[in-house]
Parts: C-alpha cells; sequence; structure tokens
C-alpha cells in the first residue's frame, strides 16, 4: 500500500482531455487553464470559500463574547500574546502528527478535530455560559489560532497538489475561493443573527468545517488516481525529514528569509490599522463635538464600513482581473514588490500629511492589495519547497511569525506611546523604515526562488 505521506509534493492534476471543457473554458477568463485542470482548482477554490466563511460567520461571536465582558477590549489587546504562546507549543505537535500521517488523514483529521471544538462551544453556550469571562476567554483564543492553522493548512495541501508551473497559474482561482468566503461569511452571519442563538450559529460553522474535509479527501482521491493513470509522471518520492516546523525554518535561508517577511509585512499592517483607529477616532470626536458614545460609535463604525466595503470589492476585483496578468506580464519578482511599494508611498503621505483621507485611501489600496496580491504571491513561495516544508514549516510561519508581526505592533505601540510620545506622523515613519527592510526580504526572497525554480522542481532549498 502506498504511503502518501512520502510521495512528492507535485501530485499531477487529472489527466489532460483532447478539449478544454465548458468549466475550463470559463475559467479561462481568470487564468490560463489547462484542459483537464478546472475541476479540481474549484474543489480547491470551495474549500478554502468554505473555511474562510465559517472563519467570518464565527468572528463576530467571538467578538461579542468578550466584548460584553467588563474590560473586555482590554483583554483583546493581550489575548494576541497569549495566541502567540499557545502556537509555540501547538505548532512543534502539528509537526510530530504532520510525521505520522498521510496528507489526507493529517488535513481531514486536523479539520475535523477543530469542527468538534464549535460543537463544544456550542453546548457550553446553550448550557448559560456564553457570559463567562473564561469561555469568553478561551473562544478568542481558540479562534485565533483556527484562523491562523487551518487556513495554513488549507494552502500547503492546495501546494501539495500543484507543481510549479501549475500552481502559478492556477492558484489565483485558488484565491477567488477565500475572496468570495469573506464576502459570503459576511452575509450569512447577517442573515443568521436575526434567527439564530450564538450557539446555533457555530454549528453552521462546523458544519461548514465538516465540507472542507470531504472535499479535501475528494481532491486527494482525484490527485491519486491521475498517478495511477499517469505513473510516468510520478517523480520519485522525497526523504522524510523528521524536523519540527521551527527547526525546518531555522535550518533553510529561504525558509528564515519567509518567516522575517512574514513578520514584517504583518509589523507594518498592523501600524497602519492602529494608525487608522487613531486618526478615525479623532474624526469622530471632531465632527461631533459633545456626542454621546452612541454616536461617536456609529460614526466609527461607518467608517470602518465604508473602508472594508470598498477593500473587499476591489480585492475581489484585482484577484479576478488583475493577478494573473499582472505576474505573468510583470514576472513574479516584480510583483512580489508591488504591495512593500504601495506601503512605502502610504507611509511617506501619511508621514508628509498625517491626515485622516491620506490615511484612509492609502489603507484601502494596501489591503486591497494585500487580501489579492500578496496572499496569492505569498502561497506561491511554497511551491517548490518539500511537502515537509509545506505542511510542517508552512505552519509555523503562517500561524507563529505572522502572529508575531502582531505583538510586535502591540509592544511598539506601547513604547512609542508612553516612551517617545509618538503621533500618526512617528508610526508612518516607522513604517517607512521597516518598509526598507521588507523591500530587502521580498527582493532576496525572490531570488531565491528563481534560482531554486531553475533547478530540481521540489528539491530543498540550501541551508
Amino acid at each position: 500500500m502506498t504511503d502518501t505521506r512520502l510521495e512528492s509534493s507535485f501530485a499531477p492534476a487529472p489527466p489532460e482531455a483532447a478539449r478544454p471543457s465548458p468549466l475550463d473554458r470559463i475559467l479561462g477568463i481568470v487564468t490560463e487553464v489547462h484542459a483537464g485542470e478546472g475541476v479540481t482548482a474549484v474543489l480547491l477554490a470551495l474549500a478554502l470559500f468554505l473555511l474562510l466563511m465559517a472563519y467570518y460567520i464565527i468572528k463576530p461571536v467571538r467578538e461579542a463574547l468578550i466584548l460584553l465582558q467588563p474590560g473586555g477590549a482590554e483583554y483583546k489587546s493581550w489575548m494576541g500574546a497569549a495566541i502567540a504562546l499557545m502556537l509555540l507549543v501547538l505548532v512543534p505537535a502539528y509537526s510530530k502528527l504532520a510525521d505520522r500521517l498521510p496528507r489526507n488523514r493529517l488535513v481531514v483529521g486536523v479539520t475535523l478535530f477543530f469542527a468538534s471544538h464549535l460543537v463544544l462551544f456550542s453546548i457550553a453556550n446553550l448550557a448559560g455560559a456564553g457570559d463567562s469571562l473564561w469561555l469568553a476567554l478561551v473562544f478568542f483564543v481558540w479562534v485565533g489560532i483556527f484562523n491562523m492553522m487551518l487556513v495554513a493548512q488549507l494552502w500547503a495541501f492546495a501546494n501539495d497538489i500543484y507543481d510549479q508551473e501549475r500552481g502559478k497559474r492556477l492558484f489565483v482561482i485558488v484565491g477567488l475561493g477565500a475572496s468570495f468566503g469573506a464576502i459570503a461569511g459576511g452575509v450569512v452571519t447577517s442573515v443568521l443573527s436575526r434567527t439564530l442563538h450564538n450557539a446555533h450559529v457555530l454549528l453552521v460553522s462546523a458544519a461548514a468545517l465538516v465540507c472542507v474535509a470531504g472535499l479535501t479527501q475528494l481532491i486527494h482521491r482525484r490527485a491519486n488516481a491521475a498517478l495511477l493513470r499517469k505513473p510516468s509522471e510520478r517523480p520519485a518520492p522525497e526523504q522524510h525529514d523528521t524536523s519540527s516546523g521551527f527547526s525546518l525554518v531555522l535550518r533553510h535561508r529561504y525558509l528564515t528569509l519567509i518567516a522575517a517577511f512574514s513578520l514584517i509585512f504583518t509589523f507594518v499592517n498592523t501600524n497602519g490599522e492602529y494608525m487608522l483607529s487613531k486618526l478615525i477616532k479623532a474624526a469622530a470626536v471632531l465632527e461631533l463635538p459633545g456626542g454621546t458614545s452612541a454616536e461617536i460609535g456609529a460614526f466609527i463604525g461607518a467608517k470602518y464600513n465604508l473602508l472594508f466595503t470598498w477593500v473587499n470589492v476591489l480585492s475581489f476585483v484585482m484577484q479576478f482581473v488583475v493577478v494573473s496578468r499582472l505576474v505573468k506580464r510583470l514576472g513574479f519578482r516584480a510583483a512580489f514588490l508591488i504591495f512593500p511599494a504601495i506601503s512605502l508611498i502610504d507611509g511617506v503621505a501619511v508621514a508628509i500629511a498625517p491626515v485622516l483621507g491620506v490615511l484612509f485611501i492609502g489603507k484601502i489600496a494596501e489591503n486591497s492589495t494585500d487580501y489579492s496580491l500578496n496572499n496569492t504571491l505569498r502561497h506561491m513561495l511554497w511551491l517548490p519547497t518539500t511537502r515537509d516544508m509545506k505542511y510542517k514549516a508552512k505552519q509555523a510561519v503562517d500561524a507563529f511569525f505572522i502572529r508575531m508581526g502582531d505583538v510586535a505592533s502591540a509592544g511598539w505601540v506601547v513604547v512609542a506611546t508612553t516612551v517617545l510620545p509618538f503621533g500618526v506622523r512617528g508610526f508612518a515613519i516607522t513604517n517607512i523604515v521597516l518598509v526598507g527592510v521588507w523591500l530587502w526580504l521580498g527582493w532576496a526572497i525572490s531570488r531565491r526562488l528563481e534560482n531554486m525554480s531553475e533547478g530540481v522542481s521540489g528539491e530543498a532549498p540550501a541551508a
């Protein structure tokens, strides 16, 4: 019996048909799709759609549970560090699990494991524990871990299904699933919150995760069936590495660069969110002198709703129309540096004119580019890596190091506002310096990626 854990990272898509199917031709509007590739791409996009929808359904429940507690806003700021500490334990545990299980059992098992927790949280809510501080804190931390680990795992699975050539073309379609899922989650939440108790809303998310598990099993079987039909395309098995995800990141220069890049770009983005919140609140107070807390809150909510609307629309349009064509025409390196270039322009503009209008437009440009172009490209970085790196090192990077970017920003806010008394302009200048580091990391990563792509597919990056 074949041990699928030791199969190559590059299981080919189903055999190409003589002619592209209607589905292949429709998807060709988004990116270049060869005959027979459409079904697997859509299944992966659907799995990511359901996963992101499940997250955005339970996210408002998380916010409601913790903000109902006295001092809830303060607890939220502290929970980021708690999530990072938990990931220090969970990422090595996940690595050990990845060593022992084939990819389908790993992905399906971990997804169902998280789904079972939603059932338990639902039961706790129905039992009257919804007002408990401890439940609110545990659920907040759990959602943070769920979002980081399951999304990283599903993208690792997508990297395992595709080789570099297919991944660079088809990840745009997979990414559309995430864009749709985020939008659908908000719509579904609006509908469900009017008719269902929070406990039942959690069960809807659990059902979505069960569907994700089923889809990944189906995709795995399709990939294995394709290998059986075309055994000549099966690459040689990789040598299994039992190192933990953190060890792999520290041992391989390419992975270390990706980890540093993930931390820095999250640091910059979270700094930007802090600046935006300061300027929106200041604008609310200026616009509504003597206004009640409810009126100020409504003003702030309206501003954020406008921001989210623009970001969601633009990120979808970019993912649908721009990303694939941009990568094809400019090449990966130039496309990879667009997001930090936009962040640099935004930082300079706010340093010159630290007003809401300037930062508001800049954050729309940054976030829409992040959720479309950057999100797709940073997952492409893992295409030439080994299977162990995809599942274990990617988990360490996408879960722990991205979270540490948030923690670093939170720490910097404390220092900059108490020791240095920085205003918005000071934070903008901080971001300019950080973006300089980010641009260097992006250039170094893309150079190594190009060198690896010219070598043997799937070869481990040099230490």
